[in-house]
C-alpha cells in the first residue's frame, strides 16, 4: 500500500517520511490510533516505503549509510521521495503482503482442540482480509476467520515464532520489518518479546499498531517510540465517500458527520445510505408534539421492524442533530458559518425552538440509554414506546427528572 492510497493523515505521513530521511527512526514504533483512523494501513504503507527499491536507491545515491541514526551527508536541498514507487518488485510484493522481509502478527484462534496456532497459519486469510477491509477492526477480522464465540489471542507460540523469524537474515531488503496488529492481545505473552524489542538484530524494525494504549503491556510501551494517529476529519471522510464510494456529496457529508472520524463506521453507515433519517425523525417529533397517538403507534411499528443496526444509526443521527443544536445555541456566530447537508442546520435551529439546552441534554441521555438496550437485544416495540413517552414529557412538560 502507498501513502497516497490512505485517506487524510497528511501530517502523519510527512512525519514518517521525515523520520526515515533524517535517520530519526527508533527500532520499535507504536502506531496508536482509534478504530477507523487508518493506523494499520499507515503501518503497511510505511513498511512498503522502507523496502521500496526507489527509496533505497535514492538513499544509497545520497550516501545515507543506515536507517537508524548514523551521520548522513545528504544535502537538505535535494528533493525527498515522499512515497514508495508502487511498481518495483519490492513494492509489488509488499502491496500483496508477500514480501519475505515484512512479517505480520495478529490475533488468531484455535481451530482444533489442543493445537497451538500462530499467525502464519492464517496468512492467506490475512491477505484477503486486508485487501477487502483495510480499515477493519479486530471484530471484523475474527468474524472473517469464523471465530464465532472464540477469543482471539496472540499466543506464546506466536512470540516464539517471532523470535525465530527475526533471528534470520533478511532475504531481499536491507531491513526486516515486523508489524504486530493489536498488541493488546499479547497479554503476558508479550514479555517473551522484551529482549528482542530492546536489543533487536541490526536493521530490524518493529511496528506495533494499537487502538488502546492502556491495554498494551507497560514493559512494551516503554520500549517503543509513540506515533499518534489522529481521527480523520469530517471533510476527509466526506471526500473519500464521494470519490472512492461514489456517494453524492450531500449524503457523504451527512454520513461523515455521524461517523465521528471513524472511516470504518462511515462504511457501515453507507450500507443504509438510502434511509432518510431526517424525514423519519421529523415525523416522530411532529406526532409527539401533536399528541398523535395513532400515528405514534404506526411509527413505532415501522421502526421496530428495522434491524438493530438501523435503529442504532437512527438514534445516533438524532443525537448528532441535538449536539449540533446545542453548539448553535451556545455559539450563535456558528449559525451563519455552518455548512450542513440536507437542511441539518435548519433542523437543528428548529430543535432549539422546540426545547432548551437542558431538555436537549436530557433527550441525549435517553437516546444513549436506548442505544445501550438495543445492543442488548431489547424488544424494539417496548423500547420505542417507552422512549416516546419519555421524550414527550421532556419536551412538553420540561420534565428533567428522567435524566438519571
Amino acid at each position: 500500500m502507498q501513502f497516497e492510497k490512505i485517506i487524510g493523515q497528511k501530517e502523519t505521513k510527512e512525519q514518517l517520511v521525515q523520520m526515515v530521511q533524517h535517520n530519526r527512526l527508533s527500532h520499535a514504533l507504536l502506531f496508536l490510533g482509534k478504530e477507523g483512523s487508518g493506523a494499520l494501513s499507515l503501518a503497511m504503507a510505511f513498511a512498503q516505503y522502507i523496502v521500496c527499491e526507489k527509496v533505497n536507491g535514492k538513499k544509497a545515491a545520497l550516501s545515507t549509510p543506515s536507517l537508524f541514526g548514523e551521520a548522513s551527508s545528504v544535502c537538505e536541498e535535494l528533493s525527498i521521495i515522499k512515497d514508495s514507487c508502487g511498481v518495483c518488485s519490492a513494492c509489488i510484493k509488499a502491496n500483496q503482503l508477500m514480501h519475505p522481509d515484512i512479517h505480520y502478527s495478529y490475533p488468531v484462534i484455535t481451530k482444533k482442540s489442543g493445537e497451538k496456532p500462530i499467525s502464519t497459519d492464517f496468512i492467506s486469510e490475512w491477505r484477503e482480509f486486508f485487501s477487502i477491509h483495510p480499515y477493519g477492526n479486530v471484530y471484523d477480522w475474527l468474524q472473517f476467520i469464523h471465530a464465532e464465540n472464540k477469543q482471539g489471542n496472540i499466543t506464546a507460540e506466536e512470540c516464539n515464532d517471532i523470535n525465530r523469524k527475526i533471528s534470520l537474515k533478511s532475504f531481499e531488503s536491507e531491513y526486516k520489518i515486523l508489524i504486530i496488529w493489536m498488541p493488546e492481545y499479547l497479554t503476558k505473552n508479550g514479555n517473551k518479546l522484551l529482549k528482542l524489542i530492546e536489543e533487536p538484530p541490526p536493521n530490524t524494525l518493529f511496528i506495533l499498531v494499537a487502538e488502546n494504549e492502556g491495554l498494551v503491556l507497560p514493559t512494551i510501551l516503554s520500549r517503543t517510540q509513540l506515533v499518534k494517529i489522529p481521527l480523520l476529519t469530517t471533510t476527509e471522510i466526506g471526500v473519500a465517500l464521494e470519490i472512492v464510494n461514489g456517494v453524492r456529496i450531500e449524503k457523504a457529508q451527512q454520513i461523515a458527520a455521524l461517523s465521528e472520524g471513524n472511516y470504518r463506521e462511515a462504511l457501515q453507515l453507507l450500507q443504509n445510505v438510502e434511509d432518510d433519517w431526517q424525514l423519519i425523525l421529523r415525523e416522530w417529533l411532529n406526532m409527539l408534539v401533536k399528541k398523535n397517538l395513532a400515528g405514534q403507534v404506526k411509527w413505532i411499528e415501522d421502526i421496530s421492524k428495522q434491524g438493530r443496526e438501523k435503529q442504532k444509526q437512527f438514534l445516533k443521527y438524532f443525537t448528532h442533530l441535538l449536539e449540533q443544536a446545542i453548539r448553535l445555541k451556545s455559539i450563535p456566530s456558528l449559525v451563519k458559518n455552518a455548512e450542513t447537508a440536507n437542511g441539518e442546520q435548519d433542523f437543528a435551529l428548529r430543535l432549539n425552538k422546540l426545547c432548551s439546552i437542558p431538555q436537549q441534554e436530557a433527550i441525549i441521555n435517553e437516546l444513549d440509554k436506548a442505544n445501550y438496550y438495543i445492543e442488548r437485544n431489547a424488544n424494539g416495540k417496548m423500547l420505542f414506546h417507552a422512549l416516546s413517552i419519555k421524550l414527550y414529557h421532556i419536551i412538553s412538560n420540561n420534565s428533567l427528572i428522567l435524566i438519571n
